[in-house]
């Protein structure tokens, strides 16, 4: 038995079973700074990023950035089977390859096609162990594959509930705040009569869906590389744009719902700041997103909707309810290749339910792939 491939062969097997422990099973945030996943997916998204942005046209960025989630489940998966197998194949080797096999002479390469076959659970019998230990070990092994598989095909339906219902909010916001949603559009929107009622309940649903955001984040992070099916609509977008229009309200919206702005608020900015926790970006200071000319126009803009705003000190509140959540928002936008929104809309634009790729063509207007997936 060789000491140094038992010990790499048990290393490697242990490493593998408690990253999928924590990755799949584990449903809290890992603190641990050391993970295989976690350098995986820094190390892998980053190339892939900047690779679509430096090659691809912008209109067809958002498509190619879009494949990186699933694929990158699928890579880790495989990863994952392939260093259980060589850790069991270099066990094998430790016991010095006892096995029986047609056609071939012991060794390495034979072990690894005895693991392979036995942690996919294939029961060829070209190869087989001759000794107890070797017996034990395939065993072991054939349950450990057996028991992979089955985690996987359990984790994968929880992956995709967990994204259609994150999807489900941000779809909704489509008529109540704009494509894509701005803050200075969702109040405008909801200037109806008992408009600051049904105001007061969405922001009460966004509360409850930050929470579910940030619980369903926290247990499947890779779920943040899920991106939404319109190009101009995304989880970070939305929660910016819930943001700022709780920003709005408790700096001096009067007769607004500024409680309830205050609780969806703080939950918004909570998962925020986790969010940027898990993927370790550093807060930081872009570009200013409201200058003073722009938060006029806001002004002016609310004012003519009919909203009324407090005059003394709306300004300064404005500003320090942003610094709280607004270096997040900059940091998870350029880790991610999000496009945040602006505070209201940029010209004219129809929302999404209003547009499609034939009405465009039928005016003359160029087309813009607005729902991801064309291929129907």
């Amino acid at each position: 038995m060789t000491i140094a491939e038992a010990l790499l062969g048990s290393l490697l097997i242990v490493v593998v079973l408690w990253e999928g422990f924590e990755t799949i099973i584990l449903p809290r945030r890992v603190t641990r700074r050391f993970r295989l996943t976690r350098l995986f997916y820094r190390y892998s998204w980053l190339p892939w990023s900047r690779l679509i942005t430096w090659l691809l046209p912008h209109r067809r960025q958002e498509t190619w950035l879009s494949f990186y989630g699933p694929l990158s489940l699928l890579v880790l998966f495989g990863l994952w089977a392939a260093s259980l197998i060589v850790g069991f194949a270099l066990l094998y080797a430790a016991l010095g390859s006892p096995t029986t096999a047609s056609h071939v002479s012991p060794g390495f390469f034979t072990d690894l096609y005895l693991s392979s076959t036995t942690f996919f659970t294939l029961g060829l019998g070209d190869v087989t162990p001759i000794s107890g230990a070797a017996r034990a070990l395939v065993v072991m092994e054939s349950g450990m594959g057996f028991g992979f598989l089955a985690l996987v095909i359990s984790y994968l339906p929880a992956l995709n509930q967990s994204f259609s219902h994150r999807e489900v909010s941000i779809s909704l916001l489509d008529a109540r705040a704009g494509s894509p949603p701005t803050a200075g559009e969702m109040l405008r929107r909801h200037r109806y009569e008992r408009g600051m009622e049904a105001l007061r309940q969405l922001l009460h649903e966004w509360e409850l869906w930050s929470a579910e955001f940030l619980e369903g984040h926290l247990s499947y992070p890779v779920l943040a590389y899920f991106r939404s099916q319109h190009d101009n609509q995304s989880w970070l977008g939305a929660l910016a744009a819930v943001l700022d229009t709780s920003a709005l309200i408790m700096a001096g919206v009067e007769g607004a719902c500024a409680r309830q702005a205050e609780l969806t608020f703080a939950m918004a900015r909570h998962a925020l700041v986790d969010l940027s926790l898990i993927f370790r970006t550093r807060p930081r200071h872009s570009k200013d997103r409201l200058p003073p000319e722009k938060l006029t126009e806001l002004t002016a803009l609310l004012k003519q909707a009919g909203i009324a705003l407090k005059e003394d000190g709306f300004e300064e509140r404005l500003k320090e309810l942003r610094r709280l959540y607004e270096p997040y928002l900059h940091a998870l936008s350029a880790y991610f290749r999000f496009a945040l929104p602006h505070w209201m809309p940029n010209g004219a634009r129809m929302d999404n339910w209003q547009a499609s790729s034939w009405e465009r063509a039928a005016a003359g207007t160029p087309t813009v792939e607005v729902l991801r997936g064309d291929h129907f």
